[in-house]
């Protein structure tokens, strides 16, 4: 989803606004494979089996957390999908994004970078029951590191989305700095130039880009990440020229240029915010595209084909998805002692 500053709250706007978004832009469902890991040493010692003897049911426990909590709130999925995004930009797949800041210390954690003040607690809640329950059953063994990956793979299956198989073997990383953060993290009006760049930096390629920016078939964002296409788009005291009319029109019901309230958010998707499909795409080409970043990806001539080519086969978009999100799942992991650590509580690095 990646366009990580994006935010998966829950809807709090007017039911009124909501069902005026479905039903003005239901539309059909509209039916690049992301390149492998690089093979480094650090990567060959990760597997799918990795507990397959130190904690055998390490899936089916941390699976009847991420279950249980998509029934009671629904948010936890978006919010720990996001999180894992933004653990992986910033130092790796490593649970730094877990970690609180020391209390007194004048340097905070990632988690309390302004880029993050938004991060749902429901994802760190998820983290933080799953970790409990595994620790319980297998003290010492699996990181913070690893429950992140495979919770948030569990959560794009349980939205409708591909179940793909996790790597696991990851160490818990030591360092987590707020300052990091910022030049790390997408932004929601990045051009595709600086997208690309970033994403590059991480070993990710332009096709990898647009797939894990289809994340955003699910999850919601705040007023603030858009407001300026409504209403001054680049200086220009106009909106986004490129906004679909009806989708402008509806935008400005929910988010006024000035005084809005705060905590209203606006799904990605407008036509199944809900369901892990392939719209997100089908939305970008009838210019229903709610960021300026998510927009761009079908108006560069460099994305654009990755982007209708998406849109026609949801299978192919599922199955580069699962591939992508193993790619991404490779960033910077530790492996061990010398460059992590197996934290028991994953919000404290001891």
């Amino acid at each position: 989803m990646p366009h990580l500053t994006s935010h998966s709250s829950p809807l709090t706007c007017s039911s009124t606004l909501f069902i005026a978004l479905i039903l003005i832009f239901s539309q059909p469902n509209r039916s690049t494979a992301a390149a492998d890991a690089n093979a480094t040493g650090r990567h060959r010692q990760m597997s799918f089996d990795y507990y397959v003897k130190s904690c055998p049911q390490v899936e089916q426990l941390i699976g009847s957390v991420t279950s249980q909590q998509f029934k009671e709130a629904p948010v936890s999925g978006p919010a720990t999908i996001r999180l894992f995004f933004h653990d992986c930009f910033v130092e790796g797949c490593d649970g730094s994004i877990l970690i609180s800041s020391k209390p007194g210390s004048k340097e905070l954690a990632e988690k309390d970078a302004i880029d993050n003040k938004d991060l749902r607690a429901e994802g760190f809640e998820t983290i933080a029951k799953a970790k409990s329950l595994v620790e319980n059953k297998c003290p010492g063994v699996v990181s913070c590191a690893d429950i992140l990956a495979i919770a948030a793979r569990d959560f794009v299956h349980l939205s409708g989305g591909p179940y793909y198989q996790v790597k696991k073997g990851r160490w818990d990383g030591r360092i987590s700095k707020a300052a990091r953060v910022p030049p790390n993290i997408p932004r929601a009006n990045s051009t595709v130039d600086q997208l690309l760049k970033l994403f590059n930096s991480k070993g990710l390629t332009l096709a990898d880009m647009v797939v894990l920016s289809g994340g955003h078939t699910i999850g919601f964002a705040h007023c603030q990440q858009f407001l300026s296409r409504l209403y001054n788009y680049k200086g220009t005291k106009q909106p986004d020229p490129v906004i679909d009319p009806r989708l402008l029109k509806a935008l400005r019901m929910s988010c006024p240029q000035f005084g809005g309230n705060k905590d209203i958010v606006v799904p990605f998707d407008v036509t199944t915010p809900f369901l892990f499909d392939h719209t997100y795409y089908a939305n970008l080409e009838a210019k229903l595209g709610l960021l300026a970043s998510d927009q761009a990806l079908f108006l560069d001539p460099r994305t654009r084909p990755v982007v209708q080519d998406l849109s026609k086969d949801k299978q192919k978009f599922f199955q580069a998805f699962g591939a992508a999100m193993e790619k991404m799942g490779m960033i910077g992991v530790k492996r061990g002692r010398k460059h992590g650590e197996r934290r028991r509580d994953c919000s404290f690095h001891g």
